[in-house]
């Protein structure tokens, strides 16, 4: 196919652009096979170039013979085109509609994308699993790097080189494969040097309605564990799902046969749920009624704040367990492609203080969503304005991001990177020039040829030039694990994505971070006082003359 045959009207002249916190331009509009592109003689005007991919719907509205396109982007940003004349219009919709929907990977902008740096560290080769295999190898002996799904047979979803337990063999693993959802068995993903505990994660068990059991899955999970020690399974659903999902051949660990095993339930909303809050989060954000009632009420009604708190009380609660307790853990939902992900990612945050570097953030992403099979293009193929019915979106990754810059606020100085690092990585998941995001799997990326046909988002960000826009000029390394507070006064609404192209809506958060300092500051005077009659209390108990019997 040929993008020209989707290019209706190439070329328009005399169109006028409105863009937020910018002022009007007056230009030369041009659509090209990824781009829309807009221009203008005007002096300091900057050009708009806006890839086709970032497009999530568009409006049309006509005032005689002028035409409007309202294109609202999945980075939530909204611009206006007045188009002169009818025709053009709508031919520039249809185009934009036709070239913003492709299904086609090998057409998507990577493939075409040829870099005007230089390349001097390929971001493909950084993270591959033998270089991180080797950091493990410096700590303990015990596990090994197995090449069962050399050609992702066992698991569709999982790398072709697998961290495993060494007293686990290769034919043992398929077996356990065989009784995981998608194959997907109990796997490395963090080792805590500091007592040896792991977190592995997972798929849900397949014991349906018979309860049905997996000698060598019992096996593997419980070659984990230390002699003496017990471990703990965190189900990111709730019991009832877990207890609904044996009848369509799921389920969860029975206790009868993983003894040494304590199973709890911390329930995360599935992928549907989440971006039906994304859709109203960025509703009431983009609410121009002014009034702060309204806007609360709209806010607390999408729930996006109490899905941060789950997500980051479950992680808590894994990274206790393994620094606190001395336990090692096991964490899956059903797939174990989405929450288990959000879970295991923000404990390794808490816990190990390398993945709050920039390079060590990177490689977190790398192994815990893009080798472990997060389906990035099925969950980011619309954000919050598409028209179209969600199929499989969700902002997962998103909600993750939300959940480590709520860190980085608590702790501003033990994290090397800045905000304007997890709204970059935001911005590449739903439209890129880089070929990292592309695919659902690795199989995917393999067969789509990606190193080979496309440049690493971190060959560009892991340039000195670049990386100075990233780094945090407060961070000193912290070594210690870090607890961050889930209270919800602690919890606030990350402005640098939802309120960044909204003026009015960012006055009203303003006032609501405000208020929120308020009743902080009111509670702290308030303790304060309870402390301080507490003390004259216990002075007045002292000084009050002994009574005797």
């Amino acid at each position: 196919m040929e993008f020209a045959e989707l290019i209706k009207t190439p070329r328009a002249d005399g169109v006028v652009l409105h863009r937020p916190f910018m002022p009007t331009v007056e230009g030369t509009l041009c659509l090209t096979g990824h781009h829309l592109i807009l221009s203008s003689r005007q002096d300091n005007t900057e050009e708009l170039w806006l890839l086709h991919t970032n497009i999530d719907s568009i409006e049309k509205r006509f005032v005689g013979s002028l035409g409007t396109i309202i294109v609202k982007c999945k980075d939530l940003r909204v611009i206006q085109l007045d188009i002169p004349g009818m025709e053009e219009c709508l031919n520039i919709a249809s185009s934009i509609e036709a070239l913003s929907t492709l299904d086609s990977v090998s057409l998507m902008y990577p493939f075409f994308y040829r870099p005007l740096f230089e390349v001097i560290e390929d971001g493909w080769q950084l993270f591959i699993p033998e270089e991180a295999f080797k950091d493990l190898e410096s700590m303990t002996d015990e596990w090994r790097l197995s090449e069962v799904n050399k050609d992702f047979s066992v698991c569709p979803s999982y790398p072709s080189l697998l961290t495993v337990p060494k007293d686990i063999d290769d034919e043992s693993l398929c077996k356990a494969a065989s009784f995981r959802h998608g194959g997907r068995f109990p796997m490395l993903s963090y080792y805590h040097k500091k007592n040896g505990m792991v977190m592995m994660r997972a798929a849900q068990p397949l014991t349906g309605t018979n309860g049905r059991r997996c000698k060598e899955d019992e096996k593997l999970i419980n070659a984990t564990l230390c002699a003496g020690k017990r471990g703990y399974i965190i189900d990111t659903r709730t019991i009832a799902i877990a207890q609904q999902a044996k009848a369509r051949g799921g389920g969860f660990e029975q206790e009868a046969n993983y003894p040494q095993w304590r199973r709890i339930h911390k329930a995360i909303e599935r992928s549907n749920v989440l971006q039906e809050s994304l859709i109203k989060l960025v509703e009431a954000c983009n609410d121009q009624s002014h009034s702060m009632d309204r806007w609360l009420s709209k806010l607390e009604a999408s729930n996006w704040q109490s899905h941060v708190k789950e997500i980051l009380t479950t992680a808590c609660l894994a990274a206790q367990c393994i620094d606190r307790e001395g336990a090692s853990v096991l964490v899956h939902g059903t797939e174990g492609t989405d929450s288990t992900l959000q879970v295991t990612s923000l404990a390794q945050i808490i816990l190990d203080p390398a993945c709050r570097t920039i390079r060590g953030f990177e490689a977190l992403i790398e192994r815990e969503w893009l080798q472990a099979g997060h389906p990035f293009q099925q969950r980011c193929a619309q954000s919050a304005y598409s028209n179209g019915k969600p199929r499989s979106e969700a902002p997962v990754f998103l909600l993750f991001l939300d959940c480590v810059w709520q860190i980085l606020r608590q702790f501003p100085c033990s994290f090397q990177f800045n905000e304007n690092f997890l709204i970059m990585l935001f911005e590449h998941t739903y439209a890129s020039q880089f070929g990292t995001f592309l695919g659902n799997r690795v199989a995917e990326r393999v067969k789509l040829q990606l190193s080979q046909k496309t440049v690493s988002l971190w060959s560009w960000v892991n340039r000195p030039q670049e990386l100075e826009r990233f780094l945090n000029p407060l961070y000193e390394p912290n070594n210690l694990v870090i607890w961050p507070s889930v209270a919800p006064q602690s919890l606030l609404l990350w402005e640098g994505i939802f309120l960044r192209w909204n003026r009015s809506t960012k006055c009203l958060d303003e006032a609501y971070q405000e208020m929120v300092h308020i009743i902080e500051y009111n509670k702290e005077l308030q303790n304060k006082v309870n402390s301080l009659r507490r003390q004259l209390a216990q002075l007045e108990t002292e000084d009050s003359p002994l009574q005797t019997p």
